[in-house]
């Protein structure tokens, strides 16, 4: 099982050394890749009584993935990138392929791309897309990306997407780019079993069997291959329940659960645990590591 990081983003802050820091020292100590979550737009929650508590919010500091990647990837040399996830169907595909096409080249194969619909009606609404579509259209987008992705000049034609005859100048190094899906909804699921590289579920631990079991079961009925279709956990410092920090054997023993359930890869997730500097995250994140004799 592949060990991986989940990038601190509301917490990491804005120094660009501190930033190159944190990476360098997950390579340095045997990480095999980092996971960056996604938000372009946060929400002034004063005058909104109706935003879930808890939720991020405009106070909430996020770096655009690609462009964060773009900038770890000169200062790292095998360090994989994972976006996890991120809301596609709020962008332009045909602009996400040529910057994640862009980043493949310069990462040299180093990028896979988790993509979700995401919950924030907000982030919709401020880049013009119909909160109600983003399910259809990561479905087209997912398709649209493969081909476009793959051939030099191509055409497509779809509810939301047209191509004639055009395509991207970089292609990524393999003429594609790993695929992921992110979610616990039906729908999620659905996708990710027919459509995905890999799934990237977000539940509990005593949950991983039962869940990857059924998830192997969505996979067989498309007529694929589960070997072939990845799993990434997401296992949190914090306890979500009692909102206080886990140590690092418990963190530790939750990824050998996943792992164990069959799953391919694990990212820990140090945010919101009382962690105060970067350093503190990675000394966490080096305990984990260590428990788990890597």
């Amino acid at each position: 099982m592949k060990l991986g990081a989940v990038f601190p983003q509301t917490e990491i802050g804005l120094d660009p050394e501190d930033i190159c820091h944190f990476a360098i020292t997950l390579e340095a100590c045997d990480f095999d890749h980092v996971l960056a979550y996604d938000h372009v737009i946060g929400a002034n929650t004063a005058n909104r009584p109706e935003w879930p508590e808890g939720y991020y919010d405009h106070t909430c500091a996020f770096h655009e993935p690609l462009v964060l990647f773009s900038f770890l990837s000169g200062v790292t040399a095998k360090l994989e990138f994972m976006t996890g996830v991120m809301i596609l169907p709020q962008r332009q595909t045909a602009l996400v392929a040529k910057q994640a096409a862009n980043l493949d080249v310069f990462s040299s194969g180093r990028l896979r791309m988790g993509f979700g619909v995401g919950w924030n009606r907000v982030e919709y609404e401020a880049l013009g897309v119909p909160f109600g579509e983003r399910g259809a259209r990561l479905d087209e987008q997912i398709e649209y990306l493969r081909q476009i992705w793959w051939a030099e000049s191509s055409t497509f034609s779809g509810r939301f997407h047209a191509l004639l005859e055009a395509g991207i100048n970089p292609l990524p190094c393999r003429r594609s780019i790993p695929i992921w899906v992110g979610g616990t909804s039906p729908a999620a699921v659905k996708r990710a079993a027919a459509r995905s590289d890999g799934w990237i579920p977000v539940l509990p631990a005593p949950e991983a069997e039962a869940a990857i079991l059924s998830f192997h079961e969505d996979v067989r009925a498309v007529q694929r291959d589960p070997a072939a279709v990845g799993i990434e956990a997401i296992v949190f410092a914090r306890d979500l329940s009692l909102g206080q920090r886990r140590s690092a054997a418990e963190v530790a023993g939750d990824c050998e659960v996943w792992q164990a359930a069959g799953a391919t890869h694990v990212a820990v997730d140090t945010m919101n645990a009382g962690l105060a500097s970067t350093d503190d995250h990675l000394d966490y994140l080096h305990a984990v590591r260590a428990r788990l004799g890597r």
